[in-house]
């Protein structure tokens, strides 16, 4: 028969063995659970845009109207997209498309009519670092560079001293985005991102973009560059 000191040593060994495969299967399933491989965002977004030096004065006097006829609109709605990969707990890469609809162009005299809608679609992508710990919030930040096209409607503007027509016009420009937020875990395949917020910085020359819209030469001394200000919200699926 075995002494007690030896099946103590096998009960220690027994139990460490335990131990060591209760605490790898379990770091296996918090890092399942907690760091998906890849996930997918959508939703709401909120741009404001640096209109630089275009007032609402500047597009009466450049555009031969009274100089209370105009105003400009800095805000515009959209959707946002991703898809992010993630290497490891920390670092990972995404890959975003994002859709902002709005009109810069308003009029503050009553009777305007026709105003010129915008389109603007960012096409971005770079690294992101979250910080994941075992609580239900994990913040990340991220840089992003890709490029912004943006297009402005044609329309025949009226209410005015007269009728001012635009054409259609379309500009890309390189784009980076710098930022970050926070997702709300909801369940194993559920995040809600609570907030995002970016400073994005375009190179959309206005007055080449406004320029084929309105004429060569209408606008003199527009910013050749954009600084502005984006926010989002939405849902992250987690696979």
């Amino acid at each position: 028969m075995r002494d007690s000191r030896t099946e103590k040593v096998e009960m220690m060994r027994f139990a460490a063995a335990t131990f060591c495969l209760i605490a790898v299967t379990g770091c296996f399933a918090f890092a399942q659970d907690s760091v998906p491989k890849v996930q997918v965002f959508g939703g709401y977004s909120w741009l404001h845009t640096g209109m630089g030096g275009l007032t609402g004065p500047t597009l009466g006097l450049d555009l031969r109207q009274n100089p209370n006829t105009f105003g400009v609109g800095p805000n515009s709605n959209g959707w946002s997209g991703e898809v992010q990969y993630n290497f490891d707990r920390l670092v990972g890469i995404v890959v975003e498309v994002g859709g902002q609809y709005g009109t810069p162009i308003t009029g503050t005299a009553s009777g305007v009519r026709g105003l010129p809608t915008q389109s603007q679609y960012l096409f971005m992508a770079g690294p992101v670092v979250s910080y994941r710990t075992k609580g239900k919030m994990t913040p990340f930040v991220h840089a992003l560079f890709g490029w912004d096209r943006v297009s402005l409607g044609a329309s025949v503007i009226t209410g005015g001293p007269s009728a001012v027509t635009s054409a259609g016009s379309t500009y890309t420009a390189f784009a980076i985005a710098g930022g970050g937020g926070v997702d709300y875990k909801v369940s194993r395949r559920l995040s809600l991102r609570l907030l995002q917020a970016d400073y994005l910085r375009t190179t959309l020359d206005l007055n080449s973009l406004y320029g084929s819209a309105f004429g060569p030469g209408t606008f003199h001394g527009l910013p050749t560059k954009e600084n502005d200000i984006r926010l989002a919200t939405g849902i992250v699926l987690r696979f």
